[in-house]
C-alpha cells in the first residue's frame, strides 16, 4: 500500500501535535464513534491512521475513515506482501489505540494471536498500547473477559474502562465506551513518556528519575523443603513497575517471590529472604528518587533453619521465630529530604488506623492500603480496593484494577517528586 504523506497534525500548542495514532476498531456497534474519536485525535493534532478488523467494517466502512483521515485504510497484510505492512505501521505510530475493543478482540491481543492486519500490528508494535473495552455488561463482567484485561494490564496496556449507561437492545449497566474526552484524555497520558507532558515537554513528571520498586512475598525457610511465607503475588509491585517504565523512569525492581514476571525494561534484583530484600534495598535506595515498597515482607522468621528435612516421623518441631530486619524503617530514617518514599499496609480490623500508625512511625510521604480480609481481600487478584493515605488525606479508591491502583498512586508521586526536585 502507498504510503500517504499525511498533513502535520494541528497548531504547536495542540495536546497531540504532531503525534501519531494508530486507531484500531473492532466490531462492536460502538464503531461509529471510532470515527468521532478520529475527528477528536486530528482536533488535538494527531495524525490518524485507522486499522479495521473485518468486523469493525461490517459497522463503518474503510472509506468513512479514508475520507476523515486523509489516509488509506489498509485491509489485510495481503494488500501488499512484499511491503511488510504490519512492520512498516507499527513503527510509523507512535501509540496504538483499539476503539472499541470488542470481548473478542481483548483476547486475541491477550493470547498474542496475529490473526489480521490490526493483530500482526499490535505484535509488532513497541510503543504503549490504549484500550478501550465496549460490550454488553454480561460479557464485560465475564471471569474471562477480566482476565484477559487484567493479564495485558501486567503487560503495560492502558484501559480506558467503559461507561455505565444505554446499551444495545435497550439495555442499560456498564459496557458503554468511554466518553471522548476520556478517550483522548487516555491517549495523551500513554504518550507523555514519549512525547512528554503538555508545557512539560520533552519530558513526562519522571523522565529520568530513579525509581525502586519492591514486590512479591519473602519468604523464610524453616528447612531446606519448606518456608514461611505469604500470600502475595507481586502483581501490585509489577503494575507499579509498569507504569513508572511508562512515565519515563529508570526502574529497579527487587522482586521477592512473585506469580507474575516483573516487565521488561527494570533493573531486575531477585530475592527471597526479608534479609536478603533488606540488603538488596539498602544497597541501591541512597541513590533513589522514589522508593516504593510493595512486597509482602515477613516480619519474622525462624530462629533456626534445620540442615535437613524435619519428617513427620521425628514428632512435630517446636519453631521459635525472631523478627526480620525492618526495611522500611530502616529506609525512613536514612532518606533524603528530596527523596519520596512510599510503603504499603496489608490489614484486617482497624485497617486505617494501621496505616495511619506505619505513615508516621516509619516517616513516610504515602501508605497504599489494602483491606484484606475476605471479600476485599487483594491477594492473588487482578483487581483491590485501595486508599491512598498521607499526613492529611485519605483518597478511596473502590474496587479497581491494579495498574489503576498504580496510575493514581504514580500520579500522587509524580507531584511529590516535582516539588522536592
Amino acid at each position: 500500500m502507498a504510503r500517504p504523506a499525511g498533513s502535520p497534525g494541528g497548531s504547536p500548542g495542540a495536546v497531540l501535535a504532531g503525534a501519531r495514532v494508530l486507531l484500531g476498531v473492532s466490531g462492536g456497534i460502538a464503531a461509529y464513534k471510532a470515527a468521532e474519536l478520529a475527528r477528536e485525535l486530528q482536533r488535538a493534532g494527531a495524525e490518524v491512521q485507522p486499522l479495521l478488523t473485518a468486523a469493525g467494517e461490517q459497522m463503518v466502512s474503510r472509506a468513512t475513515f479514508a475520507a476523515l483521515t486523509g489516509r488509506q485504510v489498509p485491509a489485510s497484510v495481503w494488500d501488499d506482501p512484499a511491503a511488510v505492512e504490519h512492520v512498516a505501521l507499527a513503527r510509523w505510530g507512535q501509540v496504538l489505540v483499539v476503539a472499541p475493543a470488542t470481548a473478542h478482540t481483548l483476547a486475541r491481543l491477550a493470547a498474542g494471536l496475529a490473526d489480521d492486519l490490526l493483530t500482526n500490528v499490535a505484535l509488532a508494535f513497541p510503543g504503549p498500547v490504549v484500550v478501550a473495552p465496549a460490550m454488553h455488561t454480561e460479557m464485560w463482567e465475564h471471569p474471562a473477559t477480566r482476565a484477559n484485561l487484567g493479564l495485558l494490564e501486567r503487560r503495560g496496556v492502558r484501559v480506558v474502562p467503559p461507561a455505565s449507561g444505554p446499551l444495545t437492545s435497550g439495555d442499560v449497566g456498564p459496557g458503554r465506551l468511554a466518553e471522548l474526552d476520556d478517550l483522548v484524555a487516555g491517549v495523551v497520558a500513554a504518550l507523555e513518556p514519549v512525547r512528554g507532558a503538555p508545557g512539560d515537554r520533552p519530558g513526562p513528571g519522571l523522565a529520568g528519575a530513579r525509581v525502586l520498586v519492591s514486590l512479591g512475598g519473602t519468604r523464610e525457610p524453616l528447612d531446606p523443603v519448606r518456608y514461611l511465607g505469604n500470600r502475595s503475588s507481586g502483581r501490585m509491585g509489577a503494575a507499579i513497575v509498569a507504569e513508572a517504565l511508562r512515565r519515563g523512569a529508570e526502574v529497579t525492581a527487587v522482586a521477592a517471590a512473585t506469580t507474575v514476571d516483573p516487565p521488561a525494561g527494570a533493573h531486575l534484583v531477585r530475592v527471597e529472604t526479608a534479609q536478603q530484600l533488606y540488603d538488596a534495598v539498602l544497597a541501591t535506595a541512597d541513590a533513589q528518587d522514589v522508593v516504593i515498597m510493595a512486597a509482602a515482607v515477613a516480619d519474622f522468621r525462624p530462629k533456626r533453619v534445620a540442615e535437613g528435612k524435619l519428617k513427620k516421623d521425628q514428632g512435630v518441631p517446636e519453631v521459635v521465630l525472631e523478627p526480620t530486619p525492618d526495611t522500611l524503617a530502616e529506609l525512613g530514617r536514612r532518606r533524603r529530604p528530596d527523596q519520596v518514599l512510599v510503603g504499603f499496609a496489608a490489614e484486617t480490623g482497624d485497617h486505617l488506623a494501621g496505616a495511619r500508625k506505619k505513615l508516621e512511625s516509619k516517616h513516610l510521604d504515602l501508605v497504599v492500603l489494602n483491606h484484606v480480609e475476605g471479600a476485599h481481600s487483594a491477594f492473588g487478584a487482578d483487581d483491590a480496593d485501595a486508599y491512598l493515605v498521607d499526613a492529611d488525606t485519605i483518597e478511596e479508591l473502590p474496587r479497581t484494577s491494579k495498574a489503576a491502583i498504580a496510575t493514581h498512586l504514580l500520579d500522587r508521586v509524580e507531584t511529590l517528586h516535582a516539588a522536592r526536585r
